[in-house]
């Protein structure tokens, strides 16, 4: 099933709009390319309509908010909802501060995502409110774990089933959840939480899913996490002893424009609850 929707994926070539911060801008755009989509970064509130109007999906990352991004968002985000296609919300430090918070909550209130993709203490801040994010890290008392996962499972379900959108919880174990299935997703490598913006990859990656497969949005997601993780294994193999995480940033992206549909069928690792 997977490799039949990154088939989809890159016979559509989906143009994706991100509106997304300046510290990773770029490595989405070029992971976008090497997955098989087309990434557009526009931001300033006076064209952003238009552009969502011309992309088949949208992306919301706050990772570094700033006050004309907010309004900017918010009127990409309504003009995707009334042309219907899907949108993803990365709520990048959610709990970290009162803006960020406030800013996520509404924007989840207003736009109603499709996808919401976020670590475990972003995501109880959104559940909560408040939270207890360290940066845009999760804090080590909200990361998942064998022990936790029945308990992590039943929140991302019941946040699902709250706010209407798949919710996608990423971390040493991933989380997919439409409120019925939950996906437990075991791809990746711990490596990739030191390459700045691997989150931020994977919340476009899923933009592009999504768009390619808007009917199946809880299977798109889950493919994507999949692929982000198998990715990251793939990176990993070809480390050398010099190599460090920039070279790994850049196999990252190279195994993904690589990736086979045959490959993410039988690399894909998972369980659903």
């Amino acid at each position: 099933m997977f490799g039949t929707l990154l088939k989809t994926l890159r016979a559509q070539n989906p143009l994706i709009h991100c509106i997304t911060n300046y510290v990773t801008a770029n490595d989405c755009a070029n992971l976008l390319l090497a997955c098989g989509a087309r990434p557009i970064m526009a931001d300033d509130p006076g064209e952003v309509e238009e552009i969502t109007a011309l992309a088949a999906g949208l992306v919301l990352n706050i990772g570094t908010l700033h006050q004309q991004t907010l309004p900017a968002m918010e009127a990409a985000g309504r003009r995707a909802k009334a042309l219907g296609h899907p949108v993803v919300l990365d709520p990048v430090g959610a709990g970290a501060s009162a803006l960020r918070s406030s800013a996520a909550l509404r924007l989840l209130e207003q736009v109603r995502p499709t996808l919401i993709r976020g670590n475990a203490s972003e995501l109880k801040a959104l559940a909560r409110g408040s939270g207890s994010t360290q940066g845009v890290d999760a804090a080590a008392a909200d990361r998942v774990t064998p022990e936790n996962l029945d308990q992590m499972a039943a929140f991302v379900k019941a946040l699902a089933a709250r706010t209407g959108a798949v919710v996608a919880m990423t971390g040493a174990i991933d989380l997919v959840s439409d409120a019925e299935k939950t996906w437990c997703i075991y791809n990746g490598r711990p490596e990739m939480g030191r390459v700045t913006g691997t989150g931020c990859q994977l919340s476009a990656l899923a933009g592009a899913f999504l768009a390619a497969s808007p009917d199946t949005p809880l299977e798109a997601a889950a493919a994507a996490v999949c692929a982000m993780g198998l990715c990251g294994e793939i990176a990993h193999s070809r480390m050398g002893p010099l190599d460090g995480n920039a070279t790994y940033r850049t196999y990252i992206i190279d195994a993904m424009d690589r990736l086979a549909p045959d490959t993410l069928e039988q690399g894909a690792r998972y369980e659903m609850r």
